[in-house]
């Protein structure tokens, strides 16, 4: 900033955005960015009771000329109050090559620098300023999308509020985070970092290659304390023995001695410690994937010649290992003129003596497919998913140090489906929050118990299900629906029994239903059913509507639907319900759609019963026009069990009552019993609505009433009317005497 930079005094406001809470934003109107010569998100001066800086931007024409939109973390880095006079100066702001900061335990301890750095680019600090780890993820497009994931996984839910400060930067004066920038931890003890030649900036290759991708830190677990991943790592030791112990036997056998291998699997789920752990003892260089291709195409390039480069020169007489993380981002699919070059760096590289190359990679399908030439990566593993009783190894592992009382984990690895490793990381993190602050507020030596692990559950999501919306299961259970005793058997056989008996399928021979069809007039409970279902924790749901999955462009629903089902299997056992089926599947060649219809029907039963079996999946589909659903569907090995589910008689209607009156405080003399056979024609659906209507009568004649009268009930009878309709009833029960269920 300079003595002739324009400066103007507005009034500062809290910005009430939550897209742009602590985020370090400015929101200005446009004529204001134009007085100061900035554009938007150019570095802007705040000067309060101090001085510091943040990104700018513009608000909408219409908002006030003389207010600018702070949030709460740079209110409070400038000292300032809402509605306080705030002054605004352009700000001269340098690429910072070395910030330091300062965090929780929690955090310092759980998030790597690689993470750090994507949470906090293209942030604008200064020392002293507090930050959050809110990516920005607004105006250019920094590469910040997967902080997010990792965040929620390395810290858990309560990444967002976790805040940190600024006590180094270099230069000196306000800064930008770039993705060449050193972002490190200050020390246990509050002290700065030493520089180094790690944290120089690229200005040349070897420094971009150290700043992009920092040495790794040594492995938190030895091959011995590895859980479920006996047999990958017993090969990829076997593989790394030949090529960098014994290269000799493979030249006398004709083979050449490198190696070159691609480790898969979801995220999460330890591939990179598994290949940090078979390699201790190697010199071992590491590249973050999406850290290095986040660079323009030069410094990637740069980078990678600079890793093959210390790759070659370094091999100790226990050999030298390349190991670039999740390799999709450096290389991917759609691939640019830099990528044949960064392919060529590494061919080099790994036909020296005694070297080797692991890419890790969590989304193989988007990696380029020159990677697995026969002279690069031709060898691959892959880490499954964790069943039930890894889970339980996994949890026992991360559990082993920590003072604890006795702990069910059996129940819990039951009720984690679709967990990977870091997934428990986090849920056991969370549970230690819990038992932490309990520990503070009693004043009691710290443990953790059985309590604290399941309250977590409430709060983790696997990673898996991240692109999944959740279904809200609040504390039902099977037994809290009323009547439908045939469906809840039909679901109980289907989805319940082959996770608790999978050894009496085995023993009669037989597979179980892969697929149920619940049908019947709308409102009669059929949604409501299956979020009962998915209360009982032991298996994930991922339940979508037919027609979010219809897309106008050609061959997009047909991909949202493998994606689907990619995702069931990858957090198995899992239950997918499509609600709304015949949305979804209706019958091919009788719509006008261009063949959209047709094609996800043919996508759903290459799903359902194609080459690649479906293991440890069931669909469960609902409906109230199965007439319209192509036939296809309904043949045995598909959606083979159709159940319907009639109107609710008089005996369901008082249990379905009873159930939604729970919290209802009814009058004495109301009795539910007389009052279902008095609501025939009234779906579930219409009775809970009934029961919510009374209340509100309730509160109109008295705000402060205690109870629901019968009074209040028969006015809600003249509100709340019967919506089935007796002939689409009618329709339903011929289509089930038909169809035999």
């Amino acid at each position: 900033m300079t003595a002739a930079s324009p400066q103007l005094t507005l009034t500062a406001r809290l910005n009430l955005s939550a897209a742009e809470a602590r985020r370090g934003i400015v929101r200005v109107h446009p004529e204001v960015l134009a007085a100061l010569a900035l554009r938007e998100w150019d570095g802007v001066a705040v000067i309060g009771s101090r001085t510091t800086a943040a990104v700018i931007a513009a608000t909408s024409d219409s908002a006030p000329t003389g207010i600018a939109l702070l949030d709460e973390l740079t209110l409070s880095n400038a000292g300032l109050k809402a509605d306080a006079p705030v002054v605004l100066s352009p700000a001269v702001v340098h690429g910072a090559t070395r910030v330091v900061v300062r965090g929780s335990a929690l955090t310092s301890e759980s998030v790597d620098e690689p993470t750090l750095r994507r949470a906090l680019l293209g942030k604008v600090v200064s020392v002293a300023d507090v930050v959050s780890l809110l990516p920005r993820d607004l105006g250019p497009d920094f590469a910040t999308s997967g902080a997010t994931r990792t965040l929620a996984r390395s810290v858990g839910i309560t990444w967002t509020n976790e805040l940190l400060t600024v006590v180094g930067a270099e230069p000196a004066g306000p800064v930008s985070v770039q993705p060449n920038t050193a972002v490190l931890w200050a020390d246990k003890n509050g002290a700065l970092p030493a520089p180094s030649t790690a944290d120089q900036p690229a200005s040349a290759p070897a420094a971009t290659a150290t700043t992009v991708a920092p040495p790794p830190p040594p492995p938190a677990r030895t091959v011995d304390e590895l859980v479920g991943v006996d047999t990958q790592v017993d090969k990829l030791t076997e593989w790394l023995g030949l090529a960098l112990d014994n290269p000799e036997l493979l030249t006398t056998l004709g083979a050449q001695a490198r190696l070159g291998v691609v480790l898969t699997g979801p995220p999460g789920v330890g591939k990179a410690t598994v290949a940090r752990a078979v390699c201790a003892g190697r010199e071992l260089i590491y590249l973050d994937g999406p850290v290095t291709g986040a660079v323009e195409s030069s410094a990637r390039l740069a980078a990678v010649k600079a890793a093959a480069a210390q790759l070659v020169s370094r091999p100790t007489e226990n050999g030298a290992v390349l190991l670039i993380s999740d390799v999709e981002a450096l290389l991917p699919a759609e691939a640019d003129p830099v990528s044949a070059l960064i392919l060529d760096a590494l061919r080099v590289a790994i036909t020296a003596p005694r070297v080797a190359l692991i890419c890790t990679s969590s989304a193989p399908e988007n990696l380029d497919p020159r990677l697995r030439d026969p002279d690069l990566c031709d060898r691959e593993l892959s880490i499954g998913l964790p069943d039930n009783k890894i889970r339980r190894g996994l949890l026992s592992a991360l559990l082993d140090k920590v003072p604890t009382e006795t702990l069910d984990l059996a129940e819990i690895a039951s009720r984690t489906p679709g967990f990977v490793a870091a997934d428990l990381a986090a849920l056991t993190r969370e549970a230690a929050l819990r038992a932490a602050a309990r520990s503070a507020r009693d004043g009691e030596p710290p443990k953790l118990i059985g309590s604290d692990l399941t309250g977590a559950l409430e709060v983790i999501r696997p990673v898996s299900r991240s692109a999944s919306p959740e279904v809200a299961v609040g504390s039902l259970t099977l037994e809290d629906v009323g009547d439908m005793v045939e469906t809840k058997q039909a679901l109980t056989e289907a989805v319940l029994w082959p996770l608790r008996h999978p050894d009496t399928f085995t023993r009669l021979g037989v597979d179980p239903p892969r697929g149920v069809l619940l049908y019947g007039p709308p409102g009669c409970g059929k949604t409501f059913v299956v979020r009962a279902l998915a209360a009982s924790g032991q298996l994930s749901v991922h339940s979508v509507k037919g027609a979010e999955l219809m897309d106008k462009w050609v061959g997009s629903s047909e991909k949202a639907v493998r994606d689907l089902f990619d995702r069931a299997r990858e957090s198995a056992p899992s239950l997918i319900f499509l609600d709304e089926i015949d949305a979804l599947a209706p019958r091919r060649g009788q719509s006008s759609d261009s063949g959209v219809g047709d094609r996800v029907v043919a996508a759903l039963l290459t799903e359902l019963d194609g080459v690649e079996p479906l293991r440890d999946v069931v669909v469960l589909g609902a409906t109230n026009r199965p007439d319209l659903i192509d036939p296809a569907l309904l043949r045995p090995g598909r959606l083979e069990r159709l159940v319907f589910v009639p109107p609710p008689d008089a005996a369901a209607r008082g249990d379905i009552l009873r159930t939604s009156s729970k919290s209802v405080p009814l009058a004495e003399g109301i009795s539910l019993d007389e009052l279902a056979l008095t609501l025939d024609g009234y779906s579930a659906a219409d009775c809970a609505a009934l029961l919510r209507e009374a209340a509100l009568a309730a509160m109109r004649r008295n705000i402060d009433a205690a109870t629901v009268t019968a009074d209040d009930v028969a006015a809600a009878r003249d509100k709340v009317r019967p919506s089935l309709d007796p002939e689409q009833v009618e329709n339903l029960r011929q289509y089930a005497d038909k169809r035999g269920s």
